[in-house]
């Protein structure tokens, strides 16, 4: 009998959660730039949706155009205050910074 290389899903027993949390939050990492934690998010083809304009070579972020996400993780206002200072920026231009 030909052997089948359809998936079979998840095997009884694995566990998945770590996965599962990963997709959920949208692969976000923490790194450490200019003395301060910060938390960076990428943003896909699929939901880069509106237009941003990039704090690191101040041209803009078209619709469609994967970028990152990046807020102060250790900021000194608070989880509320740093989250509503996030700002969107290129990928090279992050990496640059």
């Amino acid at each position: 009998m030909p052997r089948s290389n359809r998936p079979r899903g998840a095997r009884p027993g694995s566990d998945d959660g770590d996965d599962l949390a990963r997709l959920l939050t949208g692969w976000r990492r923490t790194e450490v730039r200019r003395g301060a934690t910060w938390s960076v998010q990428p943003v896909g083809v699929a939901h880069a949706l509106k237009e941003y304009r990039c704090p690191g070579c101040v041209h803009p972020i078209e619709p469609g155009t994967p970028h990152v996400v990046a807020w102060r993780a250790d900021g000194p206002m608070g989880d509320e205050r740093n989250l509503a200072d996030r700002r969107h920026w290129h990928t090279h231009c992050w990496r640059l910074s």
